[in-house]
């Protein structure tokens, strides 16, 4: 009997933060402050959420699920003014697809190399235990860089 504890922990996880980032698109009282890009701020909230999305679905969806999900990388990074909830509608889809992914996947499968192309920021080789926690670290990152972005646009404390 294979043992399925990793992908149900990471699930978890990352539905969680990715309902933190839901609050945070929640707590601006405007969806034009989703799109603003203070000082020397280069990526706004809305890019930020549809990249980090994007970045779960392709990687862990389409890679490791086999969703078809196909990501349009470009796109993330360059649409703007998408209602908030569109975005949120792309956030929720992809805790679907987490859940209905990731506690499925063995933790033997797992602890093999990551299948799919790795980002060139890893240099080499994964297994996707450790992908999936760099993709959470990466996630957290953002999420940092987020709530920073709120704060400093329309004030409030952290969420």
């Amino acid at each position: 009997m294979s043992s399925h504890v990793l992908g149900p922990a990471y699930a978890d996880i990352l539905v969680r933060e990715l309902e933190r980032l839901v609050r945070q698109l929640e707590a601006y009282p405007d969806e034009g402050h989703l799109w603003t890009t203070p000082g020397t701020v280069k990526n706004p909230i809305g890019t930020l959420a549809l990249h980090l999305a994007g970045n779960l679905e392709h990687f862990v969806g389409a890679v490791l699920g086999g969703t078809g999900y196909v990501r349009d990388r470009p796109a993330e990074f360059g649409d703007r003014e998408v209602p908030r909830a569109e975005i949120i509608g792309k956030i929720r889809a992809c805790q679907e697809t987490l859940r209905s992914t990731l506690p499925g996947i063995p933790d033997a499968r797992l602890l093999e190399d990551y299948p799919g192309q790795l980002p060139a920021s890893l240099e080499g080789h994964a297994s996707s235990a450790a992908f999936l926690a760099h993709l959470t670290w990466h996630f957290g990152w953002h999420l940092g860089q987020v709530d920073y972005h709120r704060r400093i646009t329309v004030g409030g404390e952290a969420i």
